[in-house]
C-alpha cells in the first residue's frame, strides 16, 4: 500500500522567551500506510530533528531510498515528525531579521548586510525547557489522535537534549528511545541560566559550510554517494523560504546562494546524572544508541573538558545509563550525517527491528559494530 503524508499544525502555548505566552502552531508531518489500523496493530513513532537540520530534510528526504520515515511507514509504523520552534516549518520568532544572525556568520546573509549589525533581539532563542514543553505537547497530541498510551521516540543528534530528559520524566508515555548520534555532555550543566540568555537567536549554514563539515567526516570511498551534498542542500532550502533568499548572488544563476537558518539554543539538565536517574533509561524505557565511527560532531576530538557543556561523548551516554536494557552500535564507514550516507538502509533496517522487538540481533545489552553489509558483531 502507498504511504500517505498528512501535515498537522499542533496548537501550543509558547514558552520560548521571544514569544512566551503566544499561541503558536507546531509543524508535524504524519507518514503512514492507509488504512491506519487499531493501536494494537500499529505502533506510533515520533521523530525529532537535531540542531541544524529540520525534520523533513533529515527524516523525509525525497530522494531514492533515503526517506527514513517512509521506510518505517512501509514497515507498518505510524510515523510522526516534528519541528521545534526555530527550525523547519514551525514558527521561527525573531529569525527573519538578518541582524539577529550570529555576528561571525553575518557575511553569509549579504545582501542586505555589508557588515555585522547590532541584534534587534540580543538573546538566545530557545532552551531545554521550551524544547521539552513542545515535545510534550506533540506527544500528548499524538496519544490522543491515535488513542495510544505510549509513543516510541527516535531522535538524531541534539534531539537527545529534549528526548532524553523527557523520557526520564515521563517513562509511562515512552515505549522506547532510539538515539542516532546523540549529543551528550557527560558533565553538562544541571541548572538553567537566567533566561533569556544573552546572545543571538540565529545561526546560518551555507552550502560550502555543509560540504566542508560533512567532508571532514567522510573517510571511506563509498561512504557518500555522488551528488548528496546537492540533494541535502536542496532539502534544507526547501524548508527555509527566507534563508534561501539570503546570501551572495551566484554569478552562474543570478540568484542568492542561500543560507539555512537554525536556532541558537541554551541547554541544561542533560548529563550523566540525568541519564542515570532512577534507572529509567535502560529500565522501563529501553534505549538503543547508534553512531558512526567517523562522527566527530557527537564525539569531541580532542576532548574539551575545559568547557563541559561542549564536551560530547556518545559512549559516555551508554555508560551513564543505569538500566540494563541498553545497546550501543558503532556503524562502520559512517559519520554524523548517516541518514544521508550509504549506511542509511542499514540504519533503517536496524530501527525497524528495534521498534518491533527492542533488541538488536536478539541482544538487549552490550556494545556492537555494524559493517557495510549490515552485519552486527560484538565490539572488540
Amino acid at each position: 500500500m502507498a504511504v500517505t503524508r498528512t501535515d498537522h499544525l499542533v496548537p501550543h502555548t509558547s514558552t520560548v522567551p521571544a514569544n512566551r505566552g503566544e499561541h503558536v502552531e507546531l509543524f508535524v508531518r504524519e507518514c503512514a500506510k492507509e488504512p491506519v489500523g487499531p493501536p494494537a496493530d500499529r505502533k506510533v513513532v515520533l521523530m525529532l530533528h537535531g540542531r541544524s537540520v529540520p525534520v523533513l530534510a533529515g527524516f523525509d528526504l525525497q530522494h531514492t531510498s533515503y526517506g527514513w520515515a517512509e521506510a518505517l511507514a512501509q514497515a507498518g509504523y505510524d510515523v510522526f515528525m516534528m519541528d521545534l520552534q526555530g527550525s523547519g516549518r514551525s514558527p521561527r520568532p525573531r529569525m527573519e531579521d538578518p541582524c539577529n544572525v550570529n555576528p561571525k556568520q553575518q557575511a553569509a546573509v549579504t545582501p542586505p548586510l555589508s557588515g555585522p549589525r547590532t541584534a534587534s533581539y540580543p538573546f538566545v532563542l530557545t532552551n531545554s525547557q521550551s524544547d521539552q514543553d513542545e515535545l510534550s505537547t506533540v506527544v500528548e497530541y499524538i496519544r490522543a489522535l491515535r488513542d495510544v498510551s505510549k509513543v516510541a521516540l527516535v531522535g538524531w543528534s541534539a534531539a537527545a537534549f529534549a528526548m532524553g530528559p523527557y523520557a526520564v520524566k515521563n517513562p509511562g508515555k515512552v515505549e522506547s528511545l532510539f538515539l542516532l548520534a546523540p549529543i551528550f555532555p557527560p558533565a553538562g550543566p544541571p541548572d538553567p541560566p537566567t533566561l533569556p540568555a544573552p546572545g543571538f537567536p540565529t545561526h546560518v549554514l551555507t552550502y560550502s559550510g555543509l560540504d566542508q563539515a560533512w567532508s571532514n567526516e567522510v573517510h571511506c570511498a563509498t561512504q557518500r554517494e555522488p551528488g548528496m551534498v546537492d540533494v541535502a542542500w536542496a532539502a534544507l532550502m526547501e524548508n527555509d523560504p527566507i534563508g534561501r533568499t539570503w546570501g551572495k548572488i551566484d554569478a552562474s544563476t543570478g540568484k542568492p546562494a542561500g543560507a539555512s537558518r537554525y536556532r541558537n539554543f541554551v541547554s541544561w539538565g542533560w548529563n550523566s546524572t540525568t541519564a542515570g536517574q532512577g534507572g529509567v533509561l535502560g529500565g522501563s524505557v529501553p534505549v538503543l544508541i547508534m553512531h558512526g565511527e567517523f562522527d566527530r560532531t557527537a564525539n569531541t576530538t580532542p576532548p574539551n573538558p575545559a568547557v563541559p557543556a561542549l564536551d560530547f561523548h556518545v559512549p559516555a551516554l551508554y555508560n551513564a545509563i543505569t538500566g540494563p536494557h541498553k545497546l550501543l552500535v558503532t556503524v562502520k564507514c559512517a559519520g554524523h550525517s548517516m541518514p544521508w550516507e550509504v549506511q542509511h538502509k542499514n540504519l533503517h533496517n536496524v530501527s525497524k527491528h528495534w521498534l518491533k522487538h527492542t533488541n538488536v540481533g536478539g541482544k538487549t545489552n552490550g556494545l556492537f559494530d555494524m559493517d557495510l553489509s549490515g552485519a552486527i558483531s560484538p565490539s572488540p
